[in-house]
C-alpha cells in the first residue's frame, strides 16, 4: 500500500466517521471497501487479471454470505442495496475504459464491458441457484471450506500458480515464455481467506451472528485491514459496525498517535532498513560474518517495523471510523521466551490457528480411546501448527523448515518450562530479571536465525548464508 493510498484512506475514514445513520454508514463502508479492493490490486502481466481478481474477491464474499446465512435470512428486500452497490461498482469501473483518461481505481484498463456484463450475469445466476438450492448444512459448509483452501493452495504453490498463468495466457493469446507464478498476485487474499474460513467454521458450530449481506461483505473486505490485517472476529466487528461512532477527543488523539507511529515505522524505519536487509539477491554476495549479521539484523527489524507499521495504520484508520481493531504486536522481540514471542507477534494469526486448529486437534488427541501421552500431543500439535503457519506464507521447503524449527523449539521450551518453573519462581526478583534478559537475547537471536529460511528462496541458499553468519564461508 503506497503512501498516497494511505493518506487517501485516512481522509475518507475521517469523513465517514461523521456518518451515524446505520444504513448509510454500512453502505458507504461497503462502497469504499469494494473500490479499495480494485485500487490496491497491483498491475499484472496477464491481460485483464488485475480486474478479474478483485471481482472474484467480491463474488467470494457474496457467496460466503449466501452459504453461511439461513434461507429465511436471505431476504431480497433487506439485502438488495448491498447487491446493487457491488454490481454497480463492478459495472461502473468496467465503463471507465471509455474515459479519455485513467483513474487510480483500477490497476490497468478494464476488460471489454460486454465480457464483464456476461460474467456478472453468470455470477448472479450462480448466486441465485446456490441461494435457492442450498442451506448452511454440513455438506455445503464443508465444500465451501475446501473450496477456499483450494484457492489458497493455487496461490501459494508456485507450480500451481504457474499453471494458472499459462492457462490464462493461452486464453488471452499472450506469450507463454514469460509466464511466472507471480503473474497471479491476488491482493489481500490470505486475510480474506481467514475471514471466510472463520465465518464458515463459526456457522458450523452455531456461533455465527446473523448479519446482512452488506455487513458480511464489509467484514470480509474492510479496507483498512484488507492488505495486512489484523484478523478481527466477526462478532466484535459487527458490534462496532452497528454502533454509531462517537469520537471523543481521546479517540482522535489515539487515532493520530497510531497513524503517526505507523507511518514512521513503515516509511522511515522499514524502508530505510530494506536497503541493507537480507534478501534473495544479496544473500550470496556477502563474504564476511560481520556484514552477514548486519543484513540479518536489518531484515529482522525491517520485517517488524513494516508489519507492525501497517497494523498501526489499520488500527488508526479503524479508530477514525469508530472501530477498535485488535492489536497484532506487543514488543515481541523483548519477550524472554519463544512462547511469549508467539503470544505477542502477529497475535490475530496465532489466535486464529489456536482457535481453529491447535485447540480442536489437541482435544481430539486427548479424547480418543487411547489418548497419547501429553508430551507427544504437545509435540504433534505445536509442530503441525507452526508448519501450517509457515505454509500460509508460501508452500515451499524453506517455509516448512521455518515452521519445523519453531514448532520443535516451542516444544523444547514447553518441556523446559515445566521442569524449571518451580525453581524459577523461588529465585529472587533480581535473578529473575537477569534470566529474563538473557532469555530475551537468546530468543531474539533464535528468531533472527530462523528468519533466514523466511527471507531466502531455497534451503541451499539459506544454509550457505547461515554458514557465512557463523564464519564458515
Amino acid at each position: 500500500m503506497t503512501l498516497v493510498y494511505i493518506l487517501a484512506f485516512i481522509a475518507v475514514a475521517a469523513l465517514l466517521g461523521f456518518v451515524t445513520h446505520d444504513r448509510w454508514r454500512v453502505n458507504l463502508l461497503l462502497a469504499v471497501s469494494a473500490l479499495a479492493v480494485y485500487a490496491l490490486q497491483p498491475t499484472l502481466p496477464v491481460r485483464g487479471l488485475d480486474f478479474y481478481l478483485p471481482t472474484v474477491t467480491l463474488a467470494l464474499a457474496v457467496l460466503g454470505w449466501v452459504l453461511t446465512t439461513p434461507r429465511e435470512a436471505r431476504s431480497w428486500k433487506n439485502n438488495w442495496p448491498g447487491a446493487a452497490i457491488l454490481g454497480g461498482i463492478v459495472l461502473a469501473l468496467a465503463l471507465t475504459r471509455y474515459l479519455g483518461f485513467s483513474l487510480p481505481l483500477t490497476a490497468s484498463r478494464p476488460p471489454q464491458t460486454l465480457t464483464v456484463l456476461l460474467l456478472l450475469a453468470v455470477a448472479v445466476m450462480l448466486g441465485l441457484l446456490i441461494a435457492r438450492f442450498t442451506s448452511p448444512g454440513k455438506a455445503a459448509l464443508t465444500a465451501a471450506f475446501v473450496f477456499v483452501l483450494l484457492f489458497f493452495a493455487v496461490l501459494k504453490v508456485p507450480a500451481l500458480s504457474l499453471q494458472v498463468s499459462l492457462f490464462l495466457r493461452t486464453l488471452n493469446e499472450q506469450s507463454l515464455t514469460t509466464a511466472s507464478p507471480l503473474d497471479v498476485r491476488w491482493l489481500g487474499f490470505s486475510y480474506i481467506a481467514f475471514r471466510l474460513l472463520h465465518t464458515i467454521r463459526d456457522r458450523q458450530s452455531g456461533r455465527l451472528p446473523p448479519v446482512s449481506l452488506s455487513e458480511y461483505v464489509v467484514y470480509i473486505i474492510f479496507f483498512p485491514a484488507l492488505s495486512a490485517g489484523p484478523i478481527d472476529r466477526i462478532e466484535s466487528f459487527i458490534g462496532d459496525l452497528r454502533r454509531p461512532p462517537q469520537r471523543a477527543a481521546g479517540d482522535w488523539g489515539e487515532a493520530g498517535k497510531r497513524l503517526v507511529m505507523g507511518l514512521f515505522k513503515k516509511f522511515a524505519l522499514a524502508d530505510a532498513l530494506a536497503i541493507v536487509a537480507l534478501n534473495g539477491a544479496n544473500a550470496l554476495q556477502v563474504r564476511t560474518a560481520g556484514w552477514a549479521w548486519v543484513m540479518l539484523y536489518a531484515y529482522a527489524f525491517q520485517l517488524y517495523f513494516d508489519f507492525s507499521g501497517y497494523t498501526d495504520i489499520a488500527i488508526g484508520i479503524g479508530r477514525l471510523l469508530g472501530f477498535k481493531l485488535p492489536e497484532n504486536f506487543n514488543a515481541p522481540y523483548l519477550k524472554p521466551n519463544l512462547t511469549q514471542f508467539w503470544n505477542n507477534w502477529h497475535m490475530t494469526l496465532t489466535q486464529w490457528f489456536r482457535a481453529y486448529f491447535f485447540n480442536p486437534v489437541t482435544r481430539a488427541l486427548r479424547s480418543g480411546k487411547k489418548p497419547l501421552p501429553i508430551p507427544a500431543i504437545i509435540l504433534i500439535t505445536q509442530v503441525a501448527t507452526m508448519v501450517l503457519i509457515g505454509l500460509w506464507h508460501g508452500v515451499t521447503l524453506n517455509f516448512v523448515l521455518w515452521g519445523l524449527c519453531h514448532g520443535l523449539a516451542l516444544f523444547v521450551h514447553n518441556r523446559w518450562s515445566e521442569r524449571t518453573k518451580a525453581r524459577f519462581a523461588a529465585l529472587s526478583q533480581n535473578w529473575q530479571k537477569t534470566l529474563n534478559l538473557g532469555g530475551a537475547l537468546l530468543t531474539f537471536h533464535f528468531i533472527a536465525l530462523t528468519w533466514v529460511f523466511f527471507a531466502l528462496p531455497e534451503p541451499s541458499v539459506s544454509f550457505r548464508f547461515l554458514q557465512t553468519l557463523l564464519g564458515g564461508a
